[in-house]
């Protein structure tokens, strides 16, 4: 087992600078590059206002606009009309002024020793942004896997154990309804429901915690935090509990049909021994070990329409925002972390196939 994780751990070098090239390149051959976001930012053409040009470089920028006549030519379209001398200042500041290639290698030897950079409009460094966002994007997505988890593998197990009754028939039924439903649609439903939308005003419509909560006894604030999490997770594992509950199903389904079953049920066991002493172990490894991927899922990826619904400033926010204004330490920090974050959670679920059942052995596999 050892020689295997060593090798996973080896191959987490070419498949994470495999996964940054790629990336690298087809962001850098984007059009609309943070250049051009603040130049339109200073023009007044920007689509967003969040852009801030400070530093050094921060007085520059009317003295840039009292040039714009200058007819200086530039690379960018937005940029007909200014300084030369100044876009070649904004490039300087945000290290495009150096070839692609030699960009990749500066930025992967920070990645190296975690050195991620500063935010180019938030003026913030990048792991302070990420771990600033963290606890929101942690509450949702551990919360969401457990609940999605204690509630599917009983069901899925009740269901294999009546499968074709009238029980599973209406669960199933409900299940995949709900799955239909997109979360941000169910949000939005629960926003309007149960939020002051038009019905009753039983939970807050944003935000992690009240105002004041830092003034709170702590079971207060217990109680405050669980309030406010209620309609976000709700938005997320009502649509969850389809593919973990029929996996379960069907993974019990296929071992009730297995030979030891019969065997065991012969020498007089009881059903629920067969059940829980036998079958569990065998049919819940691909279930348990599938738990890193579902956490780390919903943890980076999937609450990030419902972080905007409610109002929630966790990383999923932070990515579009980073997206959407070309903030490459954001984007390319970020991703670096969660892909290098996803590739050892891998390790950790072939880990966790071995705990489950003793008997795999990856090191035996050609």
């Amino acid at each position: 087992m050892l020689a295997y994780i060593v090798r996973r751990l080896l191959l987490i070098v070419p498949t994470l600078i495999g996964i940054m090239v790629v990336n690298f390149v087809i962001v850098q051959v984007a059009p609309g590059g943070p250049v051009e976001q603040l130049i339109a930012q200073i023009q007044g053409t920007a689509v967003s206002s969040t852009a801030r040009f400070t530093g050094s470089q921060g007085d520059a920028a009317p003295g840039a606009q009292s040039q714009s006549q200058s007819g200086g030519e530039s690379d960018y379209r937005g940029a007909r009309g200014l300084d030369p001398a100044f876009i070649k200042e904004i490039e300087t500041l945000y290290g495009f002024d150096k070839p692609m290639h030699e960009r990749f290698f500066k930025m992967m030897g920070d990645y190296l020793v975690f050195d991620f950079g500063d935010s180019f409009f938030r003026d913030q460094p990048v792991v302070q942004l990420v771990i600033d966002k963290l606890p929101v994007s942690i509450s949702i997505g551990i919360w969401s896997t457990l609940i999605i988890y204690f509630v599917s593998i009983p069901l899925g197990i009740r269901k294999a154990v009546r499968d074709g009754s009238r029980f599973d028939y209406w669960t199933s039924t409900a299940i995949i309804v709900a799955y239909a439903a997109p979360g941000f649609l169910l949000a939005t439903l629960l926003i309007v429901l149960f939020a002051g939308g038009g019905f009753v005003q039983w939970f807050p419509l944003r935000g992690l915690v009240s105002e004041g909560w830092a003034a709170l006894p702590w079971y207060e604030q217990v109680l405050d935090y669980l309030w406010h999490m209620v309609l976000p997770i709700l938005s997320i594992v009502i649509g969850g509990f389809v593919s973990l509950t029929m996996l379960t199903k069907n993974s019990f389904l296929d071992q009730i049909n297995q030979q030891y079953v019969l065997t065991a049920r012969a020498k007089g066991l009881t059903e629920k021994r067969v059940l829980y002493g036998h079958v569990f172990r065998n049919a819940m490894i691909i279930v348990i070990a599938g738990f890193p991927g579902m956490l780390i899922g919903i943890l980076f990826t999937g609450a990030f329409l419902v972080e905007i619904i409610f109002s929630l400033d966790g990383l999923g926010l932070l990515g579009w925002e980073a997206l959407i204004q070309r903030d490459y330490p954001v984007m390319f920090g970020t991703l670096y972390f969660f892909t290098l974050l996803g590739l050892v959670m891998a390790i950790v679920r072939d880990v966790t196939y071995i705990f489950v059942d003793p008997r795999i052995d990856f090191e035996a596999r050609r």
